[in-house]
């Protein structure tokens, strides 16, 4: 690593990151996004009003681009395996893309909207779709790394996306969009930004067994932010983590409490904006697409990459 300019003087990393926050001193190249942090209920037309409700907020904030947390439409379902469940998927586009491009076309904004997708009969996808500011919808993101773990059964439900890593050119700027479990592999995250995302998207769902919160919730949490935090360091791009809040039991038993901390990573791998755990909001921010352009400068990982020395990062393992 050169030893000069590493990274920009303190001084200056702290006013750029200052300039990143929401303020009355707005830098003239951001992009301003809008992260709804919401409480989930079993009606899905309960939660889509509420989720409007926050659009609209965040809109009225000077959000361009709103993101929602992940399935926004239901509890967290994947907590047991049931069959029932898949009526709650629809296709996409269709009828709450429609609805939320209208939306997005009356107050002009992006929208980002984590869906449970019917492809056809026996075939679901978690999936994401975009829609511009004109209301037109863009495309979708199919989660590609599904889980498998105690109150996580997501690969009873879901089938592993087959679209690739996306970014999207939208009115508000080049976007990625990731889901939930893809947040901790580095290979996602890399690929997103190579198509030349200034921000990556991660609507989620995440939370603590309530058993375990004691003994791990603090680490839990706290490598969940470090993975995505990295993600924006390596990459020199902006990562929003995007979490509902809330308890949810609907099979019953403990259930899990989703832990929020909806937040935004700079460039520098900075946490600079965060909700709190416990509290339904939007979080709107704006980003400075100058500190992106000089921590790229000051910190060239890109420039660097070995390209013609990574053969077997496909595999599964090297033997």
């Amino acid at each position: 690593m050169p030893k000069k300019a590493k990274t920009p003087k303190s001084s200056k990393a702290s006013k750029v990151s200052r300039k990143a926050t929401r303020s009355n001193s707005v830098p003239k190249d951001t992009i301003a996004v809008g992260l709804v942090q919401m409480r989930c209920v079993s009606s899905p037309s309960e939660n889509l009003k509420t989720a409007i409700g926050l659009i609209r907020e965040a809109a009225k904030k000077g959000a361009k681009v709103v993101c929602l947390p992940e399935l926004f439409l239901s509890e967290y379902f994947c907590q047991s395996e049931d069959h029932d469940y898949f009526k709650l998927a629809e296709v996409i586009p269709g009828p709450t893309t429609e609805t939320l491009g209208k939306v997005a076309k009356e107050l002009g904004v992006v929208i980002i909207a984590s869906l449970f997708e019917r492809r056809a009969p026996g075939l679901y996808h978690n999936t994401t779709a975009v829609i511009e500011a004109d209301g037109k919808y863009l495309g979708k993101y199919r989660k590609m790394h599904i889980p498998d773990d105690p109150l996580f059964y997501e690969k009873f439900y879901f089938t592993p996306g087959d679209l690739g890593f996306r970014n999207w050119k939208t009115s508000a700027g080049d976007l990625g969009v990731l889901i939930c479990w893809d947040q901790w592999y580095p290979e996602a995250a890399r690929l997103t930004a190579l198509q030349g995302s200034e921000v990556i998207f991660y609507p989620t769902a995440i939370g603590w067994h309530p058993s375990e919160k004691e003994q791990y919730g603090e680490s839990q949490k706290a490598a969940w932010q470090l993975a995505q935090r990295a993600h924006a360091l390596a990459n020199g791009c902006y990562v929003c983590g995007v979490n509902r809040i809330g308890h949810e039991a609907p099979a019953g038993g403990k259930g899990l409490e989703f832990w929020g901390g909806t937040f935004v990573a700079a460039p520098n791998g900075q946490i600079i904006a965060e909700a709190p755990a416990d509290k339904e909001m939007v979080l709107v921010v704006d980003l400075d697409r100058q500190f992106m352009d000089t921590q790229r400068t000051h910190w060239p990982f890109l420039r660097d990459r070995r390209i013609d020395a990574y053969a077997g990062i496909e595999k599964r393992f090297i033997d």
